[in-house]
């Protein structure tokens, strides 16, 4: 992942990162099969960063063997606090509250990411606020749109407009419910969405400490693998906590195994690499605010593999989330073009004579010299 031009300097980072969020659908809809097979979500957090570490480890000692640089204890400290709130924290509080709710309601929360981001990265001082500007004002508006249209896509359904259809109809749960029944279904409805927010916040502070870890120690497959294994470390500590059934543990060729594989090598293996790319070439911000493009992608992949459909709630937030990526973007660009302009703006100016009127000046006085010696000799 070198660099390149600057049109490749946009380009790149925007198709790494809607790659990201595809493939970050792909596990929503892998964890409700791997749910529906009975699976312990916290066994299969375990076993995601078991085989990312697996996946990780040699990989990033073959390839930056090399240039590699001393690992120190500092790296070490902020890989294990990376691991805790990007890896075993934020995902143990995520399928926690997803349990608790739904997990349409749980990928709904995760659009808040963008907003604690921007937040954080106001704070830690990786952005500037500077609303007076126009890029300013882009950013600020492309990161509400982006919320406001995931919520959008999530709370409001309207008419039915799916194109195809499917012999899976969607399931609904809970209709019909006992007044008790109700009563502790809205009190597990708050608890959980709590454990969500949580979530999404522990993720947020994860982007700006990666943009933090990317600086010290700019090996990004070192870096992922040393966080993947620190995440192992404590997602199996607290599943074995919850849950020593060797059952639960076993795995077989069946949905549990593809889970963990995909989960494990491709989305924790590979894309948190590309991820980490994108946090150091373009902020934490940008990484970011395409968070609410994974809930378009679920919803498609959701009709298409799980039977559910599709409504135009789902298309106006589509519209809305589409805006919101190109404000942000926009502004990003602008931004980096007055950074540019102004480092411009600063270099020193200095008087270089060119070599063609050098030269000239030069003759002249030679020119001058020869007649001074004419005069002198008809003298």
């Amino acid at each position: 992942m070198g660099g390149g031009g600057s049109g490749d300097d946009v380009a790149r980072p925007v198709a790494a990162m809607v790659l990201v969020q595809v493939v970050f659908a792909g596990v929503n809809i892998f964890y409700k099969l791997a749910v529906s097979n009975g699976m312990d979500m916290r066994v299969l957090v375990a076993y995601r960063y078991l085989f990312a570490s697996a996946f990780l480890a040699p990989l990033a000692y073959f390839i930056e063997r090399r240039n590699r640089t001393k690992l120190t204890w500092r790296v070490v400290v902020l890989s294990f606090i990376c691991g805790l709130t990007g890896g075993s924290l934020a995902q143990n509080l995520y399928i926690s509250g997803m349990k608790l709710t739904s997990a349409t309601f749980a990928s709904a929360t995760t659009n808040l990411i963008p907003a604690f981001t921007f937040l954080l990265a106001l704070i830690f001082r990786y952005e500037r606020l500077a609303i007076r500007s126009c890029s300013g004002q882009a950013k600020l508006a492309g990161t509400f749109l982006g919320v406001a249209g995931a919520m959008l896509l999530t709370f409001y359904k309207g008419a039915d407009i799916t194109p195809w259809h499917s012999r899976r109809g969607p399931q609904h749960a809970g209709a019909g419910l006992h007044p008790a029944a109700a009563e502790a279904e809205a009190t597990n409805r708050v608890m959980g969405s709590l454990l969500c927010i949580s979530s999404c916040f522990f993720y947020a502070l994860w982007l700006i400490l990666q943009a933090k870890l990317s600086k010290e120690y700019p090996f990004h497959y070192s870096s992922t693998a040393i966080m993947c294994v620190m995440s192992t470390l404590q997602s199996v500590a607290f599943a074995l906590c919850y849950d020593r059934d060797v059952a639960q543990w076993r795995l077989r060729f069946d949905v549990r195994l593809l889970s963990v594989v995909y989960s494990g090598v491709l989305a924790s293996g590979v894309m948190l690499v590309v991820l980490s790319w994108c946090v150091k070439r373009r902020g934490p911000l940008f990484a970011s605010v395409f968070n609410p493009l994974m809930l378009l992608v679920v919803a498609v992949l959701s009709s298409l593999l799980l039977g559910e459909k599709l409504h135009l709630g789902s298309a106006l937030g589509a519209v809305l989330i589409v805006m919101g990526l190109y404000a942000v973007l926009w502004g990003k660009g602008r931004e980096t073009k007055d950074a540019e302009v102004a480092k411009v703006g600063e270099l020193p100016t200095t008087c270089i004579t060119h070599p063609d009127h050098q030269q000239s000046e030069e003759d002249r006085w030679k020119q001058q010299d020869h007649q001074q010696q004419q005069r002198s000799t008809r003298r």
